[in-house]
């Protein structure tokens, strides 16, 4: 394990990293995570279909066929299906966490895009709040601005006004 040293001066054992390889040891062999991950998805994807189903129930009827129909000579499985129970068993020791790392790796991926996810939807409502600012700025320069029935207001009154001028005698 790795040793840091804390504000104390002593050393400590770092849990949350795995321990490096000591030197001497016996090692054990080097594997790809990334593929083994892609190979434990692909089982675990088998595992969950129809065809896993059809294949598993082939094979114990013919098990049980077999070691019950047929003469005691040709029995594999000499105890009433103690065999098949041990490899029932091994397929679902091996079953079990492979479907659970299939699984873990769906989880990374979901949490990266819910990240990416949130990372976009706060530049949506940043790109939101500034259009809002915006369309709020050009509201306000407008109401400073003459608008269409203003204008028109204007212009019918001037025109009121004309029409009265015009229909008053003159005077000099």
């Amino acid at each position: 394990m790795q040793r840091t040293e804390s504000s104390s001066g002593s050393a400590r054992i770092r849990l949350d990293q795995p321990r490096t390889a000591r030197p001497g040891l016996i090692s054990l062999p080097a594997y790809d995570p990334e593929a083994f991950g892609k190979l434990s998805e692909r089982i675990a994807r088998f595992l969950g279909t129809g065809r896993f189903i059809v294949w598993m129930t082939v094979v114990v009827l013919v098990w049980v066929v077999w070691n019950t129909l047929l003469p005691d000579t040709v029995h594999f499985d000499d105890y009433p299906f103690i065999f098949l129970t041990l490899v029932l068993s091994l397929q679902a020791s091996y079953a079990a966490p492979l479907i659970l790392l299939a699984q873990n790796r769906q989880d990374d991926r979901d949490r990266v895009n819910m990240e990416q996810d949130r990372a976009r939807s706060d530049r949506n409502i940043a790109d939101t709040e500034y259009l809002t600012r915006e369309v709020a700025a050009l509201r306000h320069g407008l109401g400073e601005v003459a608008t269409r029935d203003f204008l028109r207001s204007e212009l019918q009154a001037l025109l009121k006004e004309l029409d009265e001028r015009q229909g008053a005698p003159e005077v000099l």
